[in-house]
């Protein structure tokens, strides 16, 4: 009876000893892992996140060292045109193309900036998240601390010492060393992601020096446009002033506006033979709707249709289209539904491009600075096409746009509303 009696009382004794270790072993769990509840999907940082960073840190300094070896080399290029200097139509169209790849440049590095700005956007955001742990895990670790403080290598001690038995003692150690080699786990996250932290910001730093590089890239190669525009002008200018007496003048420039509709009205015969070979019934008709404007929000008209005096011939002479002046760049738009028959360059038009509304009408988009569609496109009113520029024969940023009936130039007022 005795040693039932002991028995019973000696489990009764263990239960709550039992109890209040396994409570206690959660309760400091619960301290050290105590966190916001959005960042419980937090992955604590590993020897590969941790190189993952270093990695993105080296990338971002070898795409700054990529911009600078794409840059444009201002003076390199205006040596080369130099060559071209005597033959005036071989010198736009050399200073055109490379217009064009300046163009190509300033598209390239306008994706990298929005894409590095979304890279950044995300880095904020993991630094936040990074921070936000490393706050809770050191707020964890100061109530770790103050309580082993408090307590003292005593508490462990006394709980060794209240055991019941042998084994609620070995029991009670196991608890001990469950608890301290949680601290540990928990003391080696926190510097783990307190060096993960430290590469996050240099990451984030990283990738707004390289931003901040691409911007100044594409100020810089819009500077080279500015400047190549600039000498083309010039020169344009200086050939015409060199040209000799006024009556060379108009010839010359005759000769100039023969050649740009010998061109177009080989296209327009090309068109009609193709039409020829349609169906009555397949031929485009234009139905006789008003024109949308075809450079949007800017108005203004350096030049009209119809006879002038010519700016640098100083002749009155026939303007064939009307001139809108709009920067660098600008959207162009298809006036009318239609087909494109041409999206080409000639030295006198530049970019240009040419389409066929039916009825033998047909409208032209001159001197763009670049070209948004292609030969055999079917476009709608309103959808752009091109971009202001001052390509081909043109001493400034302008969209010339004509329009055409049955092989000639009419008022293009005639349609737009």
């Amino acid at each position: 009876m005795t040693r039932l009696s002991e028995k019973k009382t000696f489990s009764g004794r263990r239960r709550p000893t039992f109890i209040r270790a396994a409570v206690l072993l959660l309760c400091l769990a619960g301290v050290l892992t105590a966190s916001p509840a959005r960042l419980v999907s937090y992955a604590v940082p590993t020897e590969e996140s941790i190189k993952e960073q270093e990695s993105k840190i080296a990338q971002q300094k070898k795409e700054r060292d990529a911009l600078k070896s794409n840059m444009t080399d201002l003076e390199k290029v205006k040596a080369q045109l130099q060559k071209s200097k005597n033959d005036l139509d071989a010198y736009v169209k050399e200073l055109d193309d490379n217009l064009a790849d300046i163009e190509a440049k300033i598209e390239e590095l306008t994706r990298q900036i929005t894409q590095k700005e979304e890279d950044i956007r995300r880095t904020e955001e993991e630094l936040a998240e990074a921070t936000a742990v490393q706050e809770a895990q050191y707020e964890a670790m100061k109530q770790r601390i103050r309580f082993m403080y408090e307590k003292g290598d005593t508490y462990y001690l006394a709980l060794l010492f209240e055991a019941d038995s042998y084994s609620d003692m070995l029991n009670r150690a196991e608890y001990i060393e469950k608890i301290s080699a949680y601290d540990r786990k928990k003391l080696d996250e926190y510097i783990a992601n307190t060096e993960y932290v430290a590469l996050v910001e240099e990451t984030l730093k990283e990738e707004k020096e390289t931003l901040e590089a691409a911007n100044e890239e594409v100020k810089a190669e819009q500077d080279s446009v500015q400047a190549l525009l600039a000498e083309k002008n010039e020169q344009i200018n200086s050939v015409s002033a060199e040209i000799g007496d006024k009556e060379q003048k108009i010839a010359a420039y005759k000769e100039s506006i023969e050649r740009e509709n010998a061109e177009i009205a080989a296209l327009e015969k090309a068109v009609a033979a193709d039409k020829a070979a349609l169906a009555e019934a397949n031929r485009r008709v234009y139905n006789g709707g008003v024109f949308a404007w075809p450079c949007p929000k800017y108005t203004r008209i350096s030049d009209n249709y119809g006879m002038r005096v010519h700016p640098t011939l100083g002749v009155n002479m026939m303007h064939n289209g009307v001139d809108m002046a709009a920067p660098y760049g600008t959207a162009i738009v298809a006036a009318y539904d239609g087909k494109v028959v041409a999206a080409d360059y000639s030295s006198s038009m530049g970019n240009y491009i040419m389409i066929d509304h039916g009825s033998g009408l047909y409208t032209l988009y001159m001197h763009c600075s670049s070209l948004s569609v292609s030969r055999g496109k079917e476009v709608s009113k309103g959808q752009v096409i091109a971009a202001v520029g001052s390509t081909g024969r043109s001493t400034g940023n302008h969209l010339h746009f004509g329009v055409r009936l049955n092989g000639n130039y009419v008022s293009p007022w005639n349609y737009l509303g």
